[in-house]
């Protein structure tokens, strides 16, 4: 649905966007990661064919951007970071002039309008003037014309910014039922965000794009190896013996307690490895106590830090 090949975006000398090359399916929500100023906003504009391109293609729907830029704006539904609204106009008004512009069918743009209020939560407020709406009022006003005349693809950049916790949860709802009807991308600089509803996640940082895989493939080719932290009561020594020379098992540290017959290890094994079931019934076999068993992954927070970090080490 999206291609995106070797784009490069120059502000003067500043290379925004270096040589980037991506694509997004039909139905999936793609997550952009980055640090500020990575290129994030600025690959989005370009998508949308708000900003030219320096170097590169871009394809929305089989269209190029540039060359069929009208067929590719029918296509899709575009939330800036700062929403489109017009202040001076009242929320009904903005959301049929909108909806005129994108090309709704004068009979059906009451009910085109009505949907996309009621999706958004914004009945409430349609005849309200949009500059004395709330902060997050405004962004769903915006969310809700990104959404006339249901576009295939959404291009979503910061879309529950200024939104309460309660609103953020209904907006992620909403993102992830649009998953099943249409190609997303979203930026975010919350990073539970993006955990929480993209299938695939984009991390781009100085321009380049440095990593895109789903949440999981992206923990597994980062940790390098499985980790499990265990709580056992028994004879120290004697129990990291025991773990080292446990099948699949690379090493075990250990961390002392209070008490000198309970300790906390924490054990490595090979990438791939379930190793739990193996180790309970080794310690249970001992007669030791099994007090506390956990399996630990690196969090998105973890993986976004590495790769904006140390580039270096995993390209």
């Amino acid at each position: 649905m999206i291609e995106v090949n070797n784009l490069v975006k120059h502000y003067g000398s500043v290379k925004a966007v270096d040589d980037i090359s991506f694509t997004v399916e039909r139905g999936e929500i793609l997550g952009f990661l980055g640090p500020n100023a990575a290129g994030k906003t600025t690959t989005m504009r370009v998508i949308t064919g708000f900003l030219p391109a320096s170097a590169g293609t871009v394809r929305v729907a089989g269209f190029e951007v540039f060359e069929q830029a009208l067929e590719v704006k029918k296509r899709i539904g575009y939330l800036p970071e700062n929403p489109p609204v017009y202040f001076d106009m009242r929320v009904r008004d903005y959301l049929k002039f909108v909806a005129t512009i994108k090309g709704v069918e004068p009979k059906a743009i009451n009910v085109e309008v009505a949907r996309v209020a009621e999706r958004m939560s914004i009945t409430e407020v349609m005849d309200n003037l949009i500059g004395k709406l709330s902060k997050g009022y405004k962004q769903r006003v915006g969310f809700a014309q990104a959404l006339l005349n249901n576009p295939p693809v959404l291009i979503l950049d910061e879309p529950t910014n200024g939104l309460d916790p309660r609103q953020i949860i209904e907006v992620r709802e909403i993102i992830r039922s649009l998953g099943q009807d249409h190609t997303v991308i979203l930026s975010t600089h919350i990073l539970p965000e993006v955990s929480m509803t993209c299938s695939r996640i984009a991390i781009i940082n100085e321009g380049k794009l440095v990593k895109i895989d789903t949440p999981e493939n992206l923990t597994a080719q980062i940790q390098g190896s499985e980790s499990i932290t265990l709580e056992i009561e028994g004879p120290v020594v004697d129990v990291q013996s025991a773990l080292a020379q446990a099948t699949n098992v690379t090493s075990v540290s250990v961390q002392p307690t209070r008490r000198d017959d309970v300790a906390i290890y924490k054990v490595e094994s090979q990438r791939g490895s379930d190793i739990r079931k193996a180790l309970a019934a080794l310690i249970v076999g001992k007669s030791w106590g099994l007090l506390g068993m956990k399996s630990e992954t690196l969090s998105l927070e973890d993986i976004f830090l590495r790769l904006t970090t140390k580039e270096e080490e995993v390209n």
